[in-house]
């Protein structure tokens, strides 16, 4: 008898993500599973440009009673509710070794990424998108003056825990590096210690030249759905350059990426018919290892969705107690998303 000959596309298998050292199991054969769990509810009841009842609108009145400016383009305020505080006192120093904490002082603001509440990121046009990278960089210089980490992010939809519809991402500010982010600097000194160049360059430009899993691709950008995503439509973006972090950026590479930005988000949107959500995240290098060669800039995208718009992965059980697991692959995934149209699918209807 003929041993059966290992195929990644039926059968389980491991794959290593190399940000973090960490594995993930690929179950492809369970796709065909059948599905009665739980159904989210799909909303796209288009939304008005302006909402008197929202807190993020331009000149309406938040919750802490500060009234917002008239603004046209981006708009950044501190977090009525911030996670993190400027002025507390040092912590004492543990005295058990099981049982350890520290204080962490920090910002946390809001970032709005137009006046119009009814426009999500790829409904943006490249101007306005301009202006939210631009946003972005000017948020991080200021606070990386201060503080050791900035984490500019963005979580789209109530399925992600957004509370306001109003498209906005947020920036908070750390004086140490956080548990994943401390993972991913680990993990790219080691390679670059052992090859002599960065982790996510090599692999960028690896993606490239293979393009299996290539989304979109411009001259300064590439995203692709990871060889290791946990995520069923997780996605990479990153630049093909060596860059550490936003202050890197110039004027053309900040358009670029904009434009990348919106045909990302366009397929997303295409490929189940609605407004994808996700929580995506900016990672660059800490401000005290800002000359480290072995730092890339990067985002990372993590959507939910599973099958449709109603349907979306638990990160539970299994995930939970042992490792991430998927079932589509992340081939299988990249596939889908590149036979999507890049044209939003709200222009054919409007």
């Amino acid at each position: 008898m003929t041993a059966a000959k290992f195929d990644p596309t039926d059968h389980p298998h491991k794959r290593l993500n190399v940000l973090t050292g960490e594995w993930v199991l690929v179950s492809p054969h369970r796709a065909k599973r059948p599905w009665q769990g739980q159904n989210e509810s799909k909303d796209d009841t288009p939304l008005p440009s302006y909402d008197p009842d929202c807190f993020l609108c331009a000149g309406n009145k938040r919750i802490s009673g500060d009234i917002n400016p008239n603004y046209k383009g981006t708009f950044v305020f501190e977090n009525d509710f911030a996670a993190l505080q400027k002025d507390i006192p040092d912590s004492p120093e543990p005295v058990d070794p099981l049982f350890q904490l520290k204080s962490e002082k920090g910002e946390a603001h809001v970032i709005c990424f137009s006046p119009d509440h009814s426009k999500t990121l790829p409904e943006l046009d490249i101007p306005a998108l301009e202006a939210v990278v631009q946003t972005w960089a000017d948020q991080y210089r200021r606070l990386s003056s201060k503080y050791e980490w900035v984490q500019l992010f963005e979580n789209k939809g109530a399925i992600m825990g957004c509370s306001q519809p109003h498209p906005h991402g947020q920036v908070w500010a750390n004086s140490s590096v956080p548990t994943l982010p401390a993972k991913e600097h680990d993990q790219q000194s080691q390679y670059y210690r052992e090859h002599g160049k960065a982790l996510l360059l090599d692999y960028a430009l690896k993606e490239s030249k293979d393009g299996t899993r290539t989304i979109v691709e411009n001259e300064h950008w590439i995203a692709v759905v990871p060889y290791w995503a946990s995520w069923p439509f997780e996605t990479l973006l990153l630049p093909k350059f060596a860059c550490r972090h936003f202050h890197e950026l110039n004027a053309d590479r900040k358009t670029s990426l904009a434009k990348a930005i919106k045909e990302l988000t366009i397929r997303y949107d295409n490929l189940f018919e609605t407004s994808f959500p996700y929580s995506m995240g900016w990672h660059g290098a800490p401000t005290s290892e800002i000359k480290n060669a072995a730092w890339q800039l990067h985002a990372h995208f993590f959507p939910p969705l599973l099958r449709s718009a109603t349907v979306k992965k638990f990160m539970v059980g299994y995930e939970m107690m042992a490792e991430s697991q998927r079932d589509l692959t992340p081939e299988q995934a990249a596939e889908k998303l590149q036979q999507v149209s890049n044209k939003h699918y709200k222009e054919g209807k409007q």
